[in-house]
């Protein structure tokens, strides 16, 4: 059903003249504050849980209902952008953001604090796409790489950044202080898009708006569904639970639904016709596959380094710092090569390192040194820079000024959507691959097999010589050999995991065609400018 809303006109304060890094800096301060929940609550989980009282499988909703209350709001910003003024919807999604967060950290119950989480996911959500428009438009087309190198260290730097910080706060102070920490950022970005930004003249509030609630409906409904399933299905056994198989129905039959009425509603509340647009669709897409690597390696090589290779947390996290560092080095020089290599070369360049990085993983084995660790991570954070860049410069390039914010809310959807699967699908396959791998190698742990035989004799003269019966020896040297098939069946696994996040670029390397950059568009908003 769609109602009208009527809304009494509002005059936007004229800002001062500010210069773009001016504007950049306003906007990326929210920005970077959202990044940064996304994932700085999950190392607090345990202390939250023992807080509360609750079990693990239930505290993980602290961290979901944020990221829900995200996937529904970033599609929708076009639609409040133009029911409220954009300036004027970003300083309320500030404002909702850090009242809530200051909420979660002064909840009593654990009830309370999953509600304004999902407050804070309403307010964090539209900061990303919104900053990711304003800086687009903010920059002219000879600019546009570099401008969109800044924003990929925020978008970035926040999953690198959010663990340790959470960790610091929650280990030397507690874990509300994960929540308390934003109430002075918040301010500040207040105070700064107050002064600096303003909106251009087609985002003005508008008197009368149309309300798409059936899509709004059918559209949350089918993201919530879907975060559900990907946040349970691992632990349900996907497909084995009626939970997990009820909710993917309703997924796909209420996002099938919302695309279907988006695509013929007037007022649609999110613009799906934009995807029409083949270099916005492709980027899109390809943001969506960077999303699935970016967040399913963050949980691959630390499992990798601490199920093998016996590393600490703190060194696992240590042996991520490569990663992150590169990334953070090579935005900028990303953003400033862009104009001069031009989309095919940096996108397929950024693949290219990203597959290569996928495949030297696939070749870790238990005798993997720091130095092939090192290599690997920081070609893969050498190519993420190179893609980001690429992509969130690319995805809006050719599109019309109007439709600036509804193409940067699909497009930050897509990507955070991706990792969210990502981070479901690595644990799957890794799952599947090691019971696959250890029933593939048990068929040649048996008598007729001599180098099963010398290994079982070897272990077992071990232990009779440490004084065990035979029979007591003779089982230990089994149950040893059962825990180095699995342990292998394990490295075989995670080697097929990398290969396919590797193979994964490599497959999106014929899109990279469909891609134009966005100043040989007459119709799109950076030749306008």
């Amino acid at each position: 059903m769609i109602v009208a809303v009527v809304l009494a006109p509002a005059a936007v304060p004229a800002s001062p003249a500010a210069g773009k890094w001016t504007v950049a800096l306003s906007v990326l301060v929210g920005a970077l504050m959202a990044s940064i929940d996304t994932s700085i609550v999950n190392v607090a989980l345990v202390h939250i849980e023992g807080t509360y009282g609750v079990n693990a499988q239930e505290v993980t909703w602290v961290a979901a209902a944020y990221l829900i209350s995200v996937v529904i709001v970033m599609p929708l910003t076009a639609w409040l952008s133009s029911v409220l003024g954009r300036r004027t919807m970003y300083l309320y999604s500030i404002v909702l953001f850090t009242v809530a967060s200051v909420f979660c950290g002064f909840s009593r119950t654990f009830g309370q604090l999953i509600f304004f989480r999902v407050i804070q996911g309403l307010g964090g959500g539209a900061l990303q796409p919104v900053a990711q428009a304003v800086i687009s438009e903010t920059f002219p087309p000879e600019e546009q790489g570099q401008a969109m190198g800044v924003f990929g260290l925020i978008v970035l730097l926040g999953p690198a950044v959010g663990p340790v910080l959470g960790g610091w706060l929650t280990d030397n102070y507690s874990w509300p202080w994960i929540f308390f920490i934003n109430l002075p950022i918040g301010p500040v970005a207040l105070f700064l898009v107050s002064r600096f930004v303003q909106d251009p003249p087609y985002m003005r509030r508008r008197g009368a708006q149309h309300v798409d609630l059936t899509g709004i409906g059918l559209l949350a409904i089918g993201l919530v569904a879907l975060e559900i399933v990907l946040e349970e299905g691992e632990r349900a056994a996907w497909f084995q639970s009626p939970l997990i198989t009820m909710t993917t129905a309703v997924t796909v039959l209420a996002l099938v639904a919302f695309v279907l009425w988006e695509l013929h509603t007037p007022t649609p509340a999110a613009d799906l016709r934009i995807l029409k647009n083949p270099s916005f669709a492709s980027a899109t897409f390809i943001g969506g596959i960077f999303g699935v690597g970016l967040f399913g390696s963050l949980i691959l090589l630390p499992l990798f380094l601490q199920t093998l290779l016996n590393y600490s947390a703190t060194e696992a996290g240590l042996a991520l710092m490569p990663r992150a560092v590169s990334m953070l080095v090579m935005m900028p020089v990303a953003g400033a090569l862009y104009n001069r290599a031009g989309v095919y070369v940096m996108l397929s360049g950024g693949l290219i390192l990203t597959g290569l990085a996928g495949w030297l993983m696939a070749h870790y084995t238990l005798a993997v040194g720091p130095l092939q660790i090192l290599t690997a991570n920081v070609i893969q954070g050498a190519g993420f820079a190179f893609m980001f860049v690429s992509l969130t410069t690319a995805a809006l390039g050719t599109i019309p000024r109007p439709l600036v914010q509804s193409a940067a809310g699909l497009n930050s959807l897509i990507r955070q959507l991706g990792g969210s699967i990502g981070t479901a699908a690595v644990i799957t396959v890794l799952d599947y691959k090691t019971t696959t791998a250890s029933a593939e190698l048990v068929r040649y742990a048996n008598i007729y097999n001599p180098v099963f035989q010398q290994w079982q004799q070897t272990y077992q003269n071990g232990f009779l010589a440490h004084g065990a019966d035979p029979f007591t020896a003779h089982q230990r040297a089994l149950a040893v050999l059962q825990g180095l098939i699995y342990q292998q069946a394990t490295v075989v696994a995670f080697a097929y995991d990398f290969a396919l996040l590797g193979l994964l670029f490599a497959l999106c390397l014929p899109l990279v065609a469909l891609i134009r950059r966005g100043q040989s568009h007459p119709g799109s908003h950076v030749a306008e400018m």
